[in-house]
């Protein structure tokens, strides 16, 4: 168990006005920004859908982000989902609203069946062998949407799978019955410079438009490319981009890791 879980309580459903007012200005901002980058980088508006992270947001925060208009959130760790997940869901009753949940971290083999009741998604999924594991715990008659995550920037630090293994491990993912591969993930490269966050960006891409020309009506579903943090997802959607993936742009820096 993280540290963060003994000091802050996620199930909270409570929040002070300004800080909701707050939470609802950053998504307006946040929306206004993706709309500008779509329109430089030649794209139709809204063509790009917004994940808004909650490692490390209660409940109250959430509804906040989702009350001003977020459809789409992300949990990290499986932790999260088990102690917030449940409360969401019967907020969003409540309020009329429908939201996807995707998970976004690493999901170990002993943690699946925690999650998998929970989200609309898999994101971090980093071998065919890791979507067996996720298809065999599935209900009967249960589906799961999942990204392979590759690992563009070739960072030891992060996950996902070698770029040179992404093909053949995407491939096998699309043969799941049980599971739909409806696109790529990638977290960009840690670096200043511009030319080499658009190189990983470009190469998902290329890599996604290489499997569904290749791919047939088995990788008809993949189309999506989730590239592009709060620092980078300008540059993810002039690279193409279909989703970003944004939290300190919402809710502010954290106060735990």
């Amino acid at each position: 168990m993280v540290n963060y879980l003994d000091h802050k309580n996620l199930a909270n459903t409570r929040i002070d006005p300004c800080r909701a007012r707050e939470i609802a200005e950053a998504v307006a901002r946040c929306r206004d920004q993706v709309r500008e980058a779509e329109s430089a980088a030649g794209r139709p508006e809204g063509s790009v859908r917004t994940l808004v992270a909650t490692k490390t947001r209660d409940i109250g925060e959430i509804m906040a982000a989702i009350g001003a208009g977020v459809r789409l959130i992300g949990e990290n760790r499986p932790q999260e989902i088990q102690i917030k997940a449940e409360g969401i869901a019967q907020a969003c009753r409540e309020r009329g609203f429908e939201v996807e949940s995707h998970l976004i971290g690493q999901l170990q083999k002993n943690k699946i069946n925690k999650v998998v009741p929970w989200v609309d998604a898999v994101e971090s999924v980093d071998s065919a062998e890791q979507a067996r594991q996720i298809a065999q715990r599935l209900a009967p008659g249960q589906t799961m949407k999942v990204f392979l995550e590759v690992n563009e920037s070739g960072e030891e630090s992060k996950s996902g799978c070698d770029p040179a293994a992404a093909y053949d491990e995407a491939s096998a993912i699309a043969e799941i019955p049980s599971l739909e591969l409806v696109g790529l993930m990638t977290i960009g490269t840690h670096v200043e410079e511009e030319a080499p966050i658009r190189r990983g960006f470009a190469a998902l891409r290329e890599l996604r438009d290489r499997l569904r020309h290749d791919g047939g009506d088995s990788m008809a579903s993949c189309e999506g490319l989730s590239m592009g943090m709060t620092h980078d997802f300008p540059l993810a959607i002039a690279e193409g981009a279909t989703e970003i993936r944004v939290g300190s742009a919402i809710f502010g820096e954290r106060l735990f890791v």
